[in-house]
């Protein structure tokens, strides 16, 4: 969404965190036009834009299938339980992430079991995934948070010795790659958003599954219509969970600029690794072996407050991804009193700044400046 920030009081700057209007304006004229070949076609729901958006993006992940679904939520909770785990089933997800990977082990109805992120990386911790194995533990979740992958070779091979399911929530990491494959095919299935503020964002709620399992996807694929493989055929309790084709014809002209967005993002990304140098700031890994997506460029800083008032004064926009840990909000009042340190700390210092692909050089320079001055 966009963030408003009002001029400094001497005029210097005003560059919003996030101006959704002025970065979807260069596809106006290309959404208005299939827009309405999509309305005069009459088909709405499953038609030809879903099947060419999932074509297209099961070929840019390098996976055999991609199930377009509602949201990234729907993608997350219609993965977990197209799985067939057992009621009791026990799902590993981070404790640091944005509580919908959180929500979608409970709703779909099994045991989410927290652990701790590696503090440099914000990701969670491979090393510490073992020791909450349990009987009862059925899958994997990592997250993908803010663009970069997770350890996923370490995180494999956990999964391997106990013959444990690996999912992917991948709903900030459009285009991320790790060793060579992206993301979405680094596991045995991947959740994916395209919430407007996503790298590749719709104009409205849209997700999509994808997997290289034959037998998963035709579950997902009547999961997400009601558990309907066939008109008015249920062989399975599912959800109403459904691209529509407005959603998939936007995704559709905006596709093709993916990765050069992307390449916008890293360019930026690079720009602020290399030239912020002030040691009241952390800076997120500068990782030259894998390509993150850079969803957010999120630092860190000790009395976070007065960082974003510095900021907000000198007319730079910022956000926090996010302010309060999963495991403290009162949707898990069970959870209040257990202590994960390393996700509290994370939650209490982050300030995401901004990076999108409508930032010029010289406001990245700006914001280099102000950053630095700090």
């Amino acid at each position: 969404m966009k963030t408003n920030i009002k001029t400094s009081s001497k005029g210097i700057k005003n560059i919003p965190f996030l101006d959704l209007k002025l970065i979807n304006r260069p596809y106006e004229k290309g959404i208005n036009a299939a827009l309405k070949n999509a309305v005069a076609s009459g088909w709405f729901i499953l038609g030809d834009e879903v099947k060419k958006f999932e074509k297209t993006f099961a070929e840019f992940c390098r996976v055999k299938h991609c199930i377009g679904v509602a949201n990234g939520l729907d993608a997350l909770v219609l993965l977990l339980k197209a799985s067939n785990f057992p009621p009791d089933s026990e799902i590993i997800v981070p404790s640091n992430t944005y509580i919908a990977s959180i929500l979608a082990v409970t709703l779909a109805g099994f045991k989410p079991i927290l652990v701790e992120p590696d503090l440099d990386t914000y990701l969670i911790d491979p090393a510490k995934i073992e020791e909450k194995i349990t009987r009862n533990t059925k899958a994997i979740l990592v997250v993908h948070l803010y663009g970069k992958c997770c350890d996923m070779e370490s995180v494999m091979r956990v999964a391997h010795r106990y013959d444990l399911k690996v999912f992917e929530d991948a709903a900030q990491a459009h285009g991320a790659i790790y060793q060579g494959k992206r993301a979405g095919n680094l596991a045995d299935g991947a959740g994916f958003s395209f919430y407007p503020t996503k790298n590749l964002g719709a104009m409205g709620d849209a997700g999509a599954i994808t997997t290289n399992d034959d037998a998963l996807a035709e579950r997902l694929r009547a999961k997400r219509n009601y558990g309907s493989g066939k008109k008015y055929v249920f062989d399975y309790q599912g959800l109403n969970s459904r691209l529509d084709e407005l959603q998939a014809t936007i995704l559709n002209v905006k596709f093709p600029h993916l990765e050069s967005e992307n390449f916008i993002r890293q360019k930026i990304a690079n720009r602020y690794l290399s030239e912020i140098n002030n040691t009241k700031i952390i800076l997120p890994p500068a990782d030259t072996a894998n390509q993150d997506a850079w969803h957010l460029f999120v630092v860190r800083v000790e009395n976070r407050d007065k960082f974003r008032k510095y900021l907000t004064d000198n007319g730079i926009g910022s956000d926090i991804h996010y302010p309060i840990a999963p495991h403290k909000q009162l949707a898990y009042r069970e959870w209040n009193n257990r202590t994960f340190p390393i996700a509290e700390q994370i939650h209490e210092e982050i300030v995401s700044i901004p990076l999108n692909v409508v930032l010029s050089e010289k406001e990245v320079s700006y914001i280099i400046e102000k950053i630095n001055k700090y």
